[in-house]
């Protein structure tokens, strides 16, 4: 072993970590069995706070790990969290500020002078500082970035010029590369002595001399290897690389698909120009899976902290255009309104008939939306899924059209009704699968987000379909007339 290696037991540097990063939190009793910070010490530590004894408050949030303390502030009141952000003073710090709700830190960074933020941003990694920056006003942004030094603020600007939620804006800039001529030796000399190196990484980049990567090292590997071995002897070629301009989402994809825990970010010309880790990833796949099912819905981003009047314009146009399409519906309704007013029984058993093919085509729609939205739905399969839904479509309405023109036909004591309604189940329940493979499918062809508005189309499509179906084979049947 190098003489400058720690001489010290494994065990004891293990210790020496474990203590370290462990949230103490956990041992006195602050967080419930979910890890989730307890009512009480919550609502003690505001009354702490309100009452001036910050020393006290100060001592009890001490003991938290920051992601701990940023919950801290999403479960105070918004009117509570200026004053617990002035009682807490230094210890929102930036890593307190990179765990938060956007929209909580956002809050809080409207107190923070410029001079502030941009001395927090500076503590961070590239990513975690673009994530605290991009959201703010254009002049804010700028007296941030003005306030920071030279050599961040460049990294900042760099970021922020690309496209939002890509891979330029998730990326850090802070990684590890080493020319692939070097020894390992090299490389263990060159990490114990540069303190400008980031803090976190388990592989190394080995690029060649117009640093495009030529291949990764894991750490593990290094320190198992003889120090004059060449780090090209060790080191892996195959990596997957990411494109700065791919979509985040994409991102995340390749990430699960190949397991991977950190990739080289490449620019056009396949220069090295940043690292993305999973720890990012793992928020990525937590928030586009949250997108997906909050844009089916029609319900905006979905958070709690979100301002009520944008909550509100996100929620409002969609009950718009389902108000719309129920128009739709309801004039199918009104066609048929003379066989209604002739058999009452038709007004109470078609809501059933559009309900179910509605949740029929519900369960179609989000089956397919995340299918599309993990890469598992493309050009080579999409036949074979609508033919899949086709064939699910029609054993799922024949069960339905079963029981309920059974059930039917002895409530009402009318077989021919039962008849009816077995066969509009039948015909709603098949069109309410086509679409809801269909639709996504074709949206996503068009470039647009199949979660955003397939709802919408598949409802109106059943419930349009249901009330015609449904009333219609009742006037062809005879039950009824026009």
């Amino acid at each position: 072993m190098d003489e400058r290696e720690d001489s010290r037991p494994l065990e004891d540097v293990a210790l020496d970590e474990r203590d370290r990063d462990a949230p103490p939190a956990e041992a006195t009793g602050e967080l419930d069995e979910d890890d989730r910070l307890k009512p009480e010490f919550v609502r003690d530590v505001i009354d702490l706070a309100e009452s001036g004894e910050a020393e006290a408050a100060r001592e009890r949030v001490g003991r938290l790990h920051p992601a701990d303390i940023a919950d801290l502030f999403e479960l105070a009141r918004s009117d509570e969290r200026p004053m617990l952000a002035g009682v807490l003073g230094d210890m929102l710090s930036a890593e307190v500020l990179a765990e938060m709700n956007d929209y909580v830190r956002e809050e809080l960074i409207d107190l923070l002078a410029p001079e502030q933020v941009a001395e927090l941003a500076s503590e961070l990694d590239t990513d975690d500082a673009v994530a605290i920056i991009e959201d703010m006003e254009a002049d804010e942004q700028q007296a941030v970035l003005r306030a920071m030094e030279p050599e961040d603020r460049a990294a900042i600007e760099d970021a922020l010029s690309f496209p939002e939620e890509t891979a330029g804006r998730l990326m850090q800039r802070e990684f590890v590369a080493v020319p692939e001529h070097v020894t390992v030796g090299d490389v263990i000399d060159r990490l114990r002595e540069d303190g400008d190196l980031t803090t976190d990484f388990w592989e190394i980049f080995v690029v060649d001399p117009l640093v495009r990567p030529v291949g990764t090292c894991q750490l593990s590997w290094i320190l198992r290897t003889p120090r004059d071995i060449a780090i090209s002897d060790v080191m892996r070629r195959e990596q997957t690389l990411i494109p700065v301009d791919m979509d985040q989402e994409e991102v995340a994809l390749r990430f699960q698909k190949y397991a991977l825990i950190s990739a080289a970010v490449v620019d056009k010309a396949g220069r090295l120009v940043g690292m993305i880790t999973v720890d990012d990833i793992v928020h990525i796949i937590q928030e586009e899976a949250g997108e997906d099912i909050l844009r089916l819905s029609g319900a905006g981003d979905g958070d709690i902290n979100e301002p009520i009047r944008e909550t509100y314009g996100a929620r409002v146009r969609w009950l718009v255009a389902n108000l719309g399409t129920a128009l739709v519906a309801s004039s199918i309704v009104g066609f048929f309104g003379g066989a209604i007013e002739q058999m009452v029984a038709l007004a109470a058993l078609m809501p059933i008939v559009a309900g179910v093919g509605g949740n029929a085509g519900t369960q179609t729609l989000a089956v397919t939306v995340r299918a599309l939205a993990m890469n598992q739905l493309t050009d080579s399969n999409s036949w074979r899924a609508v033919f899949r839904e086709m064939k699910i479509a029609l054993l799922n309405g024949s069960t339905i059209a079963a029981i309920a023109g059974t059930a039917t036909a002895l409530w009402f004591g009318n077989p021919a009704l039962g008849g009816v309604i077995a066969a509009a189940m039948i015909v709603n329940i098949f069109v309410a699968g086509v679409s809801g493979v269909a639709i996504p499918l074709l949206l996503d062809r068009l470039d647009q987000d199949p979660a955003v508005a397939s709802s919408i189309f598949v409802t109106m499509t059943t419930d349009s379909m249901g009330f015609l179906a449904f009333l219609g084979l009742a006037v062809a049947s005879g039950l009824t007339s026009l």
